[in-house]
């Protein structure tokens, strides 16, 4: 099967437009703060992408009865995420704010991919500019920079149905449109609507304009970047923590519901079956971590302790990884929760990341379901999600996606460990960047960074985040002899 090139060179054309026409808003701000080097070299970015984007789309004739397959989907989303990384990554480079490109592009990769994880050993003295942009990232990749760009391809005449289902997270996707072009742009409505109320809501507690949006920016789009060293935990604000930690958690809830819940079908957003699991696992690790937490003796106050304790869950089971407090330092039975909450991850269709609630929760029932068969072989027992039957297909594709991630986790760990780190850096490194939360345990905790490994390992790192934001399919199958055989 052949690559259809036309409609390809369109669409990657309209990504490497909206990239550079995102770049100059940090220009803007660089300008706002006197940072003329940085306004520069945004652009000196900005103004050649977005030329090249235009006239390779405008001058590339596409076919009328050429339209996009599903091969061709997974080749724009994964050279895209792949090729946006490392766009992104030349201001940091132009500027000098990280002047080695594998560094910049192990940041740049960690904002589009809402992973956090970073390199920068002191974030407080870099420009206001590229600390904005660094945070916009996750703004960008939040929601998936190929959404917004699904929205905008009527105007480039190809259907998006192929490129939205490549990007979007979950066993599923749901459409609450006619079209997927439509379902684009209600997303991007219902998620811009997100930041602004809880810009303005930080704002109404104290933060300016730059620090609340910059922390917006990390929330919604569950990334966790902060222009701070000591992340959240800088302002020790109360109010800023229940703030972000109720933004966080509704980050990581199936954004189609939301549509339900403005569409007044407010029974249906309260029944459904994964947001239910979502909030008692929340509900449960926040109860049993302050419990842990008060016990030890970290906290002697019960309401400092289910502070601390509900918005490191809430940063982690979104995969978000904000910190208020180094939970590193934390008994072993907490780090024990939050890791596994690592591997869990967001809902379906969310802004974050892991294996994902819904498909956690079907594991289950497969374990469930093989366990009842052992006593009655001749059971048929259906799967249900709540009220949703959940087919053989559905099912194969979790059970597969599962033991893909264990596979894809099992073999970097082994690869990240030649860097003779310990194993529970080695594991934590591993977990946080494919399940792109960011920080981990040990030697990459939340008051740490990933500075030390070498070259090699921070490009895997930054390859596993970019797979784990797209669901390890979409890049593992460019890498398969099978996706460029003509005759399959």
């Amino acid at each position: 099967m052949v690559l259809h090139r036309g409609p390809i060179i369109k669409v990657l054309s309209a990504v490497t437009v909206v990239v550079g026409t995102a770049m100059l808003l940090p220009m803007l701000v660089s300008l706002y703060y006197g940072e003329r080097s940085e306004a520069m070299a945004f652009l000196f970015c900005s103004g050649p992408m977005i030329a090249l984007g235009y006239f390779a789309g405008k001058y590339t004739v596409v076919p009328a009865n050429s339209m996009l397959r599903t091969r061709d989907g997974f080749f724009i989303v994964g050279t895209s995420w792949l090729a946006m990384s490392l766009l992104g990554a030349i201001p940091f480079v132009l500027s000098g704010a990280i002047p080695h490109l594998i560094d910049a592009y192990f940041e740049t990769a960690s904002g589009f991919t809402t992973t956090g994880a970073s390199i920068l050993t002191d974030i407080e003295g870099l420009p206001r500019g590229m600390l904005f942009w660094r945070s916009f990232t996750h703004w960008l990749g939040g929601m998936g920079i190929l959404v917004l760009t699904v929205a905008l391809l009527p105007m480039l005449g190809i259907g998006g149905q192929k490129i939205m289902r490549a990007e979007t997270t979950g066993p599923t996707m749901d459409k609450i449109s006619f079209t997927v072009n439509d379902t684009a742009k209600i997303l991007y409505k219902i998620y811009a609507g997100m930041t602004l109320l809880q810009i303005l809501l930080l704002m109404f507690g104290g933060l300016d304009l730059y620090d609340a949006s910059v922390h917006t920016f990390g929330t919604v789009g569950t990334g966790g970047f902060s222009p701070y060293a000591a992340s959240i935990g800088a302002y020790n604000s109360f109010y800023v923590d229940m703030v972000i930690s109720f933004f966080m958690i509704a980050a990581g809830v199936n954004f189609t519901l939301y549509h339900s819940l403005l569409t007044g079908k407010i029974r249906q957003f309260f029944r459904d079956y994964e947001l239910k699991c979502y909030l008692m696992i929340i509900g449960a690790s926040t109860l049993f971590i302050t419990g842990m937490l008060l016990w030890k003796g970290f906290y002697s106050d019960p309401v400092e302790g289910f502070r601390y304790a509900l918005f490191q869950v809430a940063s982690i089971m979104t995969t978000t990884g904000f910190a208020t407090a180094d939970f590193d330092l934390w008994p072993a039975s907490c780090k024990m929760i939050l890791l596994l909450l690592m591997v869990v991850g967001a809902c379906a269709s969310s802004t974050g990341g892991g294996i994902k609630v819904i498909r956690t929760a079907l594991i289950f029932k497969l374990i469930k379901r093989g366990a009842y068969r052992r006593l009655h072989p001749n059971a048929v027992v259906p799967m249900r999600a709540g009220e949703r039957n959940m087919g053989p297909e559905v099912m194969s594709g979790v059970a597969g996606f599962t033991l893909l991630y264990i596979f894809t986790s099992v073999l970097s760990i082994l690869l990240i460990s030649l860097e003779n780190v310990d194993l529970i850096t080695a594991v934590s490194s591993v977990i946080a960047c494919i399940s792109n939360i960011g920080p981990g345990f040990e030697m990459v905790g939340p008051t740490l960074n990933y500075a030390f490994y070498s070259g090699a390992s921070k490009l895997l790192l930054s390859l596993l985040m970019i797979a784990g934001r797209l669901e390890l399919f979409t890049i593992i199958l460019l890498f398969t002899p099978v996706f460029w055989n003509r005759n399959k």
